[in-house]
């Protein structure tokens, strides 16, 4: 499997496409395989925020190793490579479905590699593009079974504690279970899922190793553990619904926690992970039980509120 060459930009905080000569195009061990720690600085940081709109266009970096961000600047995906294919994590929202595609070819690698997708819930503004992205990969998009019929349908149904509040989007195609180990295989890469429902009943985790020469972490992609709903929707009626949310933050505590990345990047600060300007380290083992805890206190004042306001 080949790979294009891109350039790219100088400037570190580049949000428009970069132009060819701008600068050297990345180091040999960014190319060819697994990147090194160093080949990360190849890649512009987006000026991104933690209050940056949805759709605002981020550049795509390096994360750590085969993984690479290519999302927007207010809902990740990622791109997990191999040489012999390549996953999609996430889809963002309807109106980014392109943009993950050109973050994929800004990095030279060629959206017809992709080998599957998968995704962390489904909700429009993480599953909003996957059909644009199936649509010029022609993977499959994995989905655990609670999922699957509201991403063939392109609507939430009212089991959904936001339904009425989330928008349409476009059907996907080629939705198929995720496999019964919990793997899913593309190339040399293997994904485990990890079932974190609660914010919407398909919620899934996942996590991989992803190596920058000896240098290797667990990848964790958490899925939100936000109790949200529509204004007549109360969690203390739906004992289950907390008791799954529950188990769901026990799972994300209990994760190997290498470097955390959120669907929605602000949940895990990683723009302040990031970069010369970092005010705090990209791979933290204890990420994933700090996500966890803040996810439980939410949960925690949402039940009380409920309590005061019956």
């Amino acid at each position: 499997m080949t790979r294009r060459f891109p350039i790219a930009c100088a400037a570190l905080v580049a949000l428009a496409a970069c132009s060819a000569g701008d600068a050297p195009a990345p180091t040999a061990a960014a190319q060819d395989g697994p990147a090194s720690a160093a080949a990360s600085a190849d890649w512009p940081i987006p000026a991104c925020r933690d209050d940056s709109g949805w759709d605002d266009p981020a550049t795509p970096f390096h994360v750590h190793g085969n993984t690479w961000y290519v999302g927007t600047c207010g809902i990740s995906a990622l791109l997990v490579t191999s040489p012999d294919g390549h996953v999609v994590v996430d889809g963002a929202t309807p109106a980014a479905g392109e943009q993950i595609l050109a973050n994929i070819r800004t990095l030279g690698f060629d959206p017809a590699d992709v080998r599957a997708i998968v995704f962390s819930h489904e909700h429009f503004d993480h599953v909003g593009g996957l059909a644009a992205v199936q649509a010029a990969t022609g993977a499959p998009v994995y989905a655990p079974p609670e999922a699957i019929e509201t991403l063939r349908r392109g609507a939430s149904d009212e089991s959904d504690p936001q339904f009425g509040l989330l928008d349409d989007f476009a059907p996907v195609a080629d939705v198929r279970p995720i496999p019964a180990s919990g793997i899913v295989h593309a190339g040399g890469i293997e994904l485990h899922a990890v079932p974190t429902p609660g914010h919407a009943a398909g919620g899934t985790s996942w996590t991989w190793r992803s190596c920058a020469g000896d240098d290797c972490q667990p990848l964790v992609y958490a899925d939100s553990l936000t109790a949200v709903s529509r204004d007549d929707f109360r969690f203390s009626d739906h004992p289950g619904a907390v008791a799954r949310l529950r188990e769901s933050v026990a799972r994300v505590a209990a994760l190997d926690c290498g470097i955390l990345v959120t669907p929605h990047p602000s949940a895990s600060g990683l723009w302040a992970r990031l970069g010369p300007d970092a005010t705090r380290p990209l791979a933290d083992p204890g990420a994933c039980a700090a996500y966890a805890r803040a996810a439980e206190e939410r949960l925690g004042r949402r039940l009380a509120s409920e309590g005061a306001n019956p």
